[in-house]
């Protein structure tokens, strides 16, 4: 009984047990240096383990599935079918993300064919790109939003050049009969410098003009929301 069942197995896969276990092999190990690759050139404000475990996971079984499809296209269609049932309602706030999942899902598709070489090289181009360009830092931009009476716009709006000169770029000016309010793009450096320049700060400068009902400093960084 037990021979007849491996003689059955055996005569379902074209591909020998050593190909499957070197494509599985070599995509896990491919999977683990992108776990590496995503846990150092991470920069949003929130690490997930999960999704990094997640990435191993993903290039494992897409090497399985393409291993499964071979170069049936009989199947490879039922396979597409089957799979645009899936429905993923998780949001990628991260546009990089979304980068080392198709990553994840070329380097399965290699490992499934057998292509090691193309996956490897491939993967290590990558990974230095990601290391490389995951150093480089923003250049921490900051919003200031200044709400205030009306009158006061002229005032407000030499504040700001007095501090940042033509520099400081005016993102949204809205306004009322009553108020007016600015928001300026600026960058974390910018700000430091002005205000070790004026010896006080951009907040209390603004707020000594007068009827200043607030000054917002807000950081922004790249992460995308709903």
């Amino acid at each position: 009984m037990r021979s007849q069942i491996f003689n059955l197995i055996k005569e379902q896969s074209t591909l020998t047990w050593e190909q499957i276990a070197a494509n599985i092999i070599v995509s896990g190990i491919l999977g683990l240096l992108i776990f590496v690759s995503y846990m150092i050139s991470h920069r949003g404000t929130i690490y997930s383990k999960k999704f990094n475990v997640s990435l191993v996971v993903l290039t494992v079984l897409t090497s399985m599935v393409m291993t499964v499809i071979g170069n049936n296209v009989a199947l490879s269609l039922g396979m597409v079918g089957a799979l645009s049932i899936v429905r993923f309602r998780t949001a990628i706030k991260d546009s990089r993300d979304t980068v080392y999942i198709f990553w994840t899902i070329i380097v399965g598709i290699c490992c499934g064919v057998g292509d090691y070489m193309v996956a490897g090289i491939g993967s290590g181009f990558v990974f230095l790109l990601l290391l490389v360009f995951g150093a480089v830092k923003n250049n921490n931009r900051m919003l200031v939003i200044i709400r205030g009476a009306h009158t006061k716009e002229a005032q407000i709006q030499a504040v700001m050049y007095k501090f940042f000169g033509a520099k400081a770029s005016l993102r949204v000016k809205n306004s009322t009969q009553e108020s007016i309010e600015f928001i300026y793009e600026i960058t974390a450096k910018m700000l430091t410098k002005a205000e070790r320049k004026n010896n006080i700060g951009i907040c209390d400068e603004l707020y000594k003009i007068g009827n200043i009902e607030y000054v917002n400093t807000v950081m922004q960084n790249d992460e995308i929301s709903n």
